[in-house]
């Protein structure tokens, strides 16, 4: 079962750039493995280091105001490219919990709410307030209410945005595919014994 997502309270991640693809996010010299799990540490790999393995410092994931961030931020069509599900994992594993953007890659986005991260859609006005005000205050947090479908901002603002119900609901009840099989569990188990 995954982790069921309800409101989330963190500090703000800006990857200030549109069409960033899953090669970047996750690229493909680390996806041979099929766990999960331990894919936080080549997130963005190439941004976040040099050929020598040196951290480049200024890259935002490697400055010590966002070295704790949980939601990221970025522009239009985040996630596009191929379809590998291990840039959500490494997204994931990272530490993050909700991605806002004004678009998304489609399989991405997909592949987001299969694993319990929000991908939080706002349009362009909204995810420059958050923008501005990131630039204002390094490290600033805001909070994600997937019930009430909000961001609120420190300063009190508040940014709406829309999600379909039946994700809604999958991510609060923290449910994903197996889960829902499970749950007509006794009419599989009557079917195989006829």
């Amino acid at each position: 079962m995954m982790e069921a997502f309800k409101t989330h309270k963190g500090i703000v991640v800006p990857i200030d750039q549109m069409n960033v693809d899953t090669d970047a996010i996750m690229p493909k010299d680390f996806i041979k493995r099929v766990e999960r799990t331990g894919f936080g540490q080549y997130l963005f790999y190439h941004w976040r280091y040099n050929l020598d393995g040196s951290r480049k410092e200024d890259f935002v994931l490697n400055q010590r105001e966002f070295e704790q961030g949980s939601i990221l931020i970025a522009r239009k069509n985040f996630g596009c490219g191929s379809s590998r599900e291990h840039a959500p994992w490494g997204l994931q594993d990272y530490g993050f919990k909700a991605i806002i953007a004004p678009s998304f890659g489609d399989i991405f986005y997909t592949n987001c709410l299969k694993i319990g991260l929000l991908p939080v859609i706002v349009d362009e006005a909204s995810i420059q307030l958050v923008f501005d005000a990131v630039r204002a205050i390094p490290g600033i947090k805001v909070i994600v209410n997937l019930e009430q479908k909000q961001i609120r901002m420190s300063d009190g603002k508040i940014l709406n945005f829309q999600i379909d119900d039946y994700s809604q609901h999958l991510l609060l009840a923290g449910l994903d595919d197996i889960d829902l099989t499970n749950q007509h569990e006794a009419a599989i188990q009557a079917l195989e014994k006829t």
